[in-house]
């Protein structure tokens, strides 16, 4: 009796460790397999629907990174288009809160600035 309740045991944490000696294996293989300085970065991702999404990814080593832009689906993922290392993604100029207060306090009353998108109040 005491012998089959060892057994029992034994089975159950063996059944308990599995998961975690597979998930440290898998670790173990993926940084022996990636050189240093190539891993992916996530640049930035949209949701254009429920269960889908354009992705941004940087690849490749450190000296000729490329840019790749990615279509998410549950089901696949598409490649929708290569950027090269030379062309870098543009960036969106970052307005000073301070200065764009400042701009806006600054404008005649009545009037609205033009940089904003607004027309003109008279």
């Amino acid at each position: 009796m005491s012998q089959t309740l060892l057994v029992v045991v034994l089975f159950v944490a063996a059944m308990a460790a599995l998961p975690w000696l597979v998930r440290r294996i898998q670790q173990k293989q993926a940084s022996n397999g990636m050189a240093a300085g190539t891993a992916s970065k996530v640049l930035s991702a949209i949701a254009v629907g429920p269960h889908q999404r354009v992705v941004t990814v940087e690849v490749g080593p450190e000296h000729s990174r490329t840019v790749l832009v990615l279509g998410v689906t549950a089901q696949q993922v598409s490649c929708l288009h290569v950027l090269s290392p030379s062309a870098g993604l543009p960036r969106a100029p970052e307005a000073d809160f301070a200065s764009e207060m400042q701009k806006q306090t600054s404008a005649p009353p009545g009037r609205v600035d033009e940089s904003a998108g607004a027309p003109h109040v008279q």
